[in-house]
C-alpha cells in the first residue's frame, strides 16, 4: 500500500490565518488535498477534524505539522497522542519548526531517544505558556478590578435621589421595595447598589 502524507493546520479562532502553515506544509511536499485545516482551541483533542484524520491514518503514512502546538496545547495529552499515532496507528509524525521530531524510518535509536526528550520538553513549554497566559489574564482583571475597572453590562446610571433613598433605607426609614419602586428598578438591584453606597459614600 502506498504510504499518504497528511498535514495538519490549526488556529485558535476563525481570525485567525493559517497561511504560514499552509506554505510550509506544501513546500514540504504535503499535497493540498491531504492538508487538514482546523478552526478550534488546541486545549484539548476533542476536534472532529482532527478526529477523522487520525482514524484515517495507516500503518506507514506520514503526518506533518509545523509546530508542536499546532498539534495542540495540552502535556499529557500531546504525549498521548503522539503514542497513538506513532504506536497504535503505526503512522509517522514529522514537525517542521524541530526537525529533531521526525519519527520516519531510518531513526536509530539514539535519534529516537532525542525525539522522545525533545517532545516532551516542547509539550512542557506549550502548556507552561497556555497557564502563563491564563494567570496573566486573572492577574490583569484584578489589578483592573483593583482600580475600580468594572466587568459586564454597563451599571444602570441612579437618579439624584438615590442618595437620600439610600440613606432612608439603611436608617429603616424605607424599604427596599418601596425605594425601587420609586426608583424604577427592581428590589434586588436597588438592595446592591445601596449596599455599595453605604460601603461608600455613605459610610463616611
Amino acid at each position: 500500500m502506498a504510504t499518504n502524507m497528511y498535514g495538519y493546520a490549526r488556529v485558535s479562532t476563525r481570525s485567525q490565518k493559517e497561511d504560514r502553515q499552509l506554505i510550509a506544509l506544501q513546500e514540504f511536499g504535503v499535497a493540498s488535498a491531504h492538508i487538514i485545516v482546523e478552526k478550534q482551541s488546541g486545549k484539548n483533542f476533542a476536534r472532529p477534524l482532527y478526529q477523522q484524520l487520525i482514524q484515517a491514518l495507516q500503518p506507514g503514512d506520514v503526518l506533518v505539522v509545523k509546530s508542536i502546538d499546532r498539534l495542540g496545547r495540552n502535556y499529557s495529552e500531546i504525549l498521548e497522542q503522539w503514542t497513538r499515532i506513532t504506536k497504535t496507528c503505526q503512522a509517522a509524525i514529522v514537525v517542521l519548526d524541530m526537525p529533531l521530531l521526525d519519527t520516519r524510518a531510518g531513526r536509530d535509536l539514539t535519534g529516537t531517544l532525542v525525539a522522545d526528550i525533545v517532545l516532551q520538553l516542547l509539550s512542557y513549554v506549550a502548556q507552561m505558556e497556555r497557564e502563563f497566559t491564563r494567570q496573566r489574564q486573572a492577574e490583569g482583571i484584578a489589578a483592573a478590578k483593583a482600580r475600580g475597572v468594572r466587568f459586564g453590562p454597563s451599571r444602570i446610571p441612579m437618579p439624584d435621589e438615590f442618595d437620600g433613598l439610600a440613606e432612608d433605607w439603611r436608617n429603616g426609614i424605607i424599604t427596599a421595595t418601596e425605594a425601587g419602586s420609586r426608583l424604577g428598578i427592581s428590589r434586588k438591584t436597588f438592595t446592591r447598589r445601596a449596599s455599595e453606597w453605604c460601603r461608600t459614600a455613605g459610610a463616611t
